[in-house]
């Protein structure tokens, strides 16, 4: 016991020697000191491996250590992905690198321009922290050979990753990320990596967002109707800028912004975790919406590249509702159907089956599904719309080639007012579909835990003993995706289809558990589609979803032991 303690501290000063930053120092050099008089847990797990660099780049809990965020992390991995470019025969290239407004992401960003610089490339710096898709956008704008994003997206306020993309303005997918961890693992010392203190560009914030904000104008159609009163919320984060001046530019009314929640905030003093999504997260645009009256509620998460929705609803606690992410899907590709569109239409198969319908309906739409992710989405060929049940939408692929959170923003809010103009509503869109191709109704079981084997535990339960009924339903197809499809590779999931009932209440349910890629939770998606006659059976049709839902919620708990 004593030995192995030695040779964590041994290990433990060598990291700290090498730390380039004094806050990270002071932490490591203090769990040290508490690893010498005999506690050791906390040293022990920040150096219990390494954080993986992935498809998702790298994301974690920021703190001193191997297995935390943190600059010498960052450097490493800054200085694999250089290797790897060099490697594609990039050198020379201009490596773009945006940031957020969390704790240390300026840091992040430095010293990966520096990184980059000392590795003979060329590095193109934003000016300050701004919204993802401004990152995307300026990849393919400036002809970049990669970008890298440094946000935690919507995780907790403890967070931050690392974001990356090729050239093509699209994130890294396999082999891109083993091959770039290999070049991570490669690095044995800090020291060997040279980081210039100058050589990087630092981009014009008038250049950069100005031919971001002149790009938007491709989304809306010129003469459209504009007259849709907003209430906005940025999550404390960094879209309010750049939302509110495409809004002007495009002749929407100024949005009323959520006061509490407008400027940047890494703390996110106002909710628990700064996702639209999480119960509690939008309680203060409700609240700002029963003032302010408008007609709809749009919220992006802290870096913007998703967008969330809420509209009008007297029979909801709050008085609004929140859309999920399949029905603002749903409408978005509606409206493009309507605007003549062309090119395929995709989402991820966690989402909603409702946009194969609306293509299907529609002359010459092509349609095809991916794994989850923009990193799939995004390499659709012919893309034109891509939409995620997690609120991404991609509306512009010429523009940004990932999700997009303002300009989802500007063409809700231009359907939005196209159907004011007639005396319609979101809601009233939303019923049409409906009618047209049945209900589709969506639901998550959704499981955060603190121990991760307790997810590898659930899906093993699951193969071993797979479920035959859920919710009276029976299961006519269980697919164990690790094992890929023809038109998916492998990935960790289970999906399931399940059949109808008997009496024609219920057309079909589908079923997708899969581990979460970016936090520590296992995620199962939940789909039931009930026939509408008429605008009548709505009401019926929507509780019996409900009441089906919530069934195979039940059932599928159990199988899983969650």
């Amino acid at each position: 016991m004593e030995r192995e303690r030695d040779a964590l501290i041994a290990q433990a000063q060598t990291w700290l020697a090498e730390d380039p930053d004094p806050d990270t120092r002071e932490e490591l050099a203090r769990l040290i000191d508490g690893a010498a008089t005999g506690d050791t847990a906390d040293l022990a797990d920040r150096f219990a491996g390494t954080l993986q660099f992935g498809t998702a780049g790298l994301r974690g809990e920021l703190g001193a250590g191997p297995m935390r965020m943190n600059r010498s992390v960052v450097i490493r991995a800054a200085a694999g992905l250089a290797a790897y470019l060099k490697k594609q025969g990039c050198t020379g290239g201009t490596v773009v690198i945006g940031y957020d407004a969390r704790y240390k992401s300026a840091d992040f960003a430095l010293d990966t321009a520096a990184v980059m610089v000392g590795a003979g490339l060329k590095a193109a710096l934003l000016p300050k922290p701004l919204p993802t898709p401004v990152l995307a956008f300026a990849i393919r704008h400036l002809g970049a050979v990669a970008g890298i994003e440094v946000t935690a997206s919507h995780n907790p306020p403890r967070d931050n990753g690392y974001k990356v993309y090729l050239g093509d303005g699209s994130q890294i997918v396999p082999p891109a990320d083993a091959e770039i961890a290999s070049e991570i693992a490669a690095i044995k010392s800090l020291n060997d990596v040279p980081r210039p203190s100058a050589g990087w560009e630092t981009l014009r914030y008038e250049d950069v967002v100005g031919a971001y904000l002149e790009r938007t104008d491709a989304v809306l159609t010129g003469g459209s109707a504009r007259d849709v009163r907003v209430v906005y919320t940025p999550m404390h984060g960094v879209g309010r800028d750049v939302l509110t001046a495409a809004f002007e530019r495009a002749g929407f009314p100024a949005p009323t912004v959520v006061a509490a929640q407008a400027e940047p905030d890494p703390d996110f003093p106002t909710v628990v975790f700064p996702n639209p999504e999480e119960p509690g997260a939008m309680d203060l645009a409700f609240a700002t919406a029963r003032e302010a009256r408008p007609d709809i509620i749009i919220a992006n998460d802290p870096d913007a590249d998703r967008c969330a929705v809420a509209v009008p609803d007297p029979d909801a606690a709050e008085g609004w509702r929140m859309l999920r992410g399949d029905e603002v899907g749903a409408l978005l590709a509606t409206h493009l159907v309507h605007k003549n569109a062309r090119g395929t239409f995709t989402t991820t198969i966690v989402s909603s089956s409702l946009l194969s319908r609306i293509a299907a309906a529609s002359t010459g739409t092509p349609y095809t599904e991916t794994l989850t992710g923009f990193k799939w989405l995004a390499r659709v060929d012919g893309l034109r719309y891509a939409y995620e049940e997690a609120l991404g939408y991609c509306v512009d692929p010429e523009g940004v080639r990932d999700k997009d959170g303002i300009t989802a923003a500007l063409l809700v809010a231009e359907l939005a007012a196209k159907l004011k103009e007639s005396g319609r509503t979101l809601s009233d869109l939303l019923d049409d579909l409906a009618v047209e191709h049945g209900l589709h109704a969506t639901d998550q079981l959704s499981v955060r835990v603190q121990d991760l084997s307790l997810i590898a535990d659930a899906m093993r339960r699951l193969r071993e003993q797979p479920p035959t009924v859920l919710a009276g339903l029976h299961i006519t197809s269980a697919e164990d995706l690790s094992k890929g499809t023809e038109s998916l590779p492998p990935t960790d999931g289970l999906r399931y289809h399940l059949a109808g009932d008997e009496s024609g209440t219920v057309s079909a349910a589908r079923v997708i558990v899969r581990p979460s890629g970016t936090e520590p939770k296992i995620k199962c998606y939940l789909e039931v589609v009930i026939p509408v006659a008429d605008a009548a059976a709505l009401a019926g049709a929507r509780a019996k979803a409900t009441e089906v839902l919530a069934s195979i919620k039940a059932d599928l708990s159990r199988a899983a032991g969650i």
